[in-house]
C-alpha cells in the first residue's frame, strides 16, 4: 500500500541539520506514527512521504519554509525584567507561555543583559533546513475514528 491521506503511517528518522548534527532520532523508541494529510508532521516530509511504501528508506531535505518556517525577527522582543514576577532567577534557555492578544505564545529566552531579557517566540528550528533519513515501518488505512480525530491511535 501505498501512502496517500488518510493513511497511517509507521516510520523510524533520525533528524539532522545542514551541519550533520543529529537534532532528533527514533532510535532505540517505537516508530512515529501519524495521520497522512491531517498536518501530524511538517509540510516538507508530508509531501515527501507521499507514494512511499513499506520497506522503503530515504531521505528527505526539506527548506526552512517547509519545515518550522523562516525565522521572523518580529518575535525576538526585549523585555523588562520586571515582566517576570514571581520568578527568583531568569536564565537563558527558560521556556515561558508569554500571554497575548492572539493567546498564550511559548517564548525561550536568549539573552539576559542588566534588566533586560530578550525572549524569543520563533519555534527553535525556524530558519533551520532539516534532513530526515527515514525508513517506513507500517502504512495502513486509518480507522473511522482516526480520521475523526485527525490523528493516529
Amino acid at each position: 500500500m501505498e501512502i496517500k491521506d488518510g493513511c497511517v503511517v509507521a516510520m523510524h528518522y533520525k533528524l539532522t541539520n545542514d551541519e550533520g548534527q543529529i537534532l532528533d532520532s527514533s532510535e532505540g523508541r517505537d516508530t512515529l506514527k501519524f495521520l497522512q494529510g491531517a498536518h501530524n508532521i511538517i509540510p516538507g516530509l508530508e509531501k515527501a512521504m507521499e507514494g512511499k511504501k513499506v520497506g522503503d528508506a530515504f531521505e528527505a531535505v526539506i527548506e526552512a519554509e517547509d519545515a518550522y518556517g523562516v525565522h521572523h525577527e518580529q518575535m525576538v522582543q526585549k523585555v523588562p525584567q520586571s515582566a517576570f514576577q514571581g520568578v527568583d532567577k531568569l536564565e537563558v534557555g527558560m521556556q515561558f507561555q508569554a500571554e497575548t492578544e492572539q493567546g498564550p505564545v511559548p517564548v525561550k529566552i536568549t539573552e539576559i543583559q542588566d534588566e533586560v531579557v530578550t525572549v524569543d517566540a520563533n519555534h527553535e528550528l525556524a530558519g533551520v533546513r532539516l534532513t530526515f533519513n527515514v525508513s517506513i515501518e507500517e502504512v495502513r488505512e486509518a480507522t473511522e475514528e482516526e480520521k475523526q480525530h485527525q490523528h493516529a491511535h
